[in-house]
């Protein structure tokens, strides 16, 4: 585990969370930065990412809801308009460091942070 997530919780349905995820270093460097979900019997499936250069990327599922940003240090995900179904662990992912030669592979996940909407 090299990245850490946090900001998990219990939100009522329509409600909103935030969650973070900080890497052991700077994360400036990293290509794309990514979010990840798996909820209870189902395989982890991906939900954001977003580039050096900040251009972001959406599952279906969660567009026009969820907004994934980064800064220097860490990845974010705002959550808006929670479902039930979005009920799962969230990870966090960081795919290769960019060097002048190209990129690096890194595959870092985090331990998950847990979101759960319910009433």
């Amino acid at each position: 585990v090299q990245q850490v997530e946090s900001g998990g919780g219990l939100v009522q349905p329509g409600g909103s969370l935030s969650v973070s995820c900080a890497g052991r270093r700077s994360i400036a460097s990293i290509k794309t930065m990514a979010w990840y979900r798996q909820a209870p019997g189902k395989e982890r499936e991906f939900v954001a990412s977003i580039t050096y250069d900040e251009n972001p990327n959406y599952a279906d599922s969660v567009k026009g809801r969820f907004t994934i940003s980064r800064d220097n240090a860490k990845v974010y995900l705002q959550m808006n308009g929670l479902k039930p179904e979005d009920t799962a662990v969230y990870y966090c992912h960081a795919d290769c460091v960019l060097i002048i030669e190209g990129c690096n592979p890194l595959d870092e996940w985090g331990q998950g942070t847990l979101v759960t909407v319910s009433s």
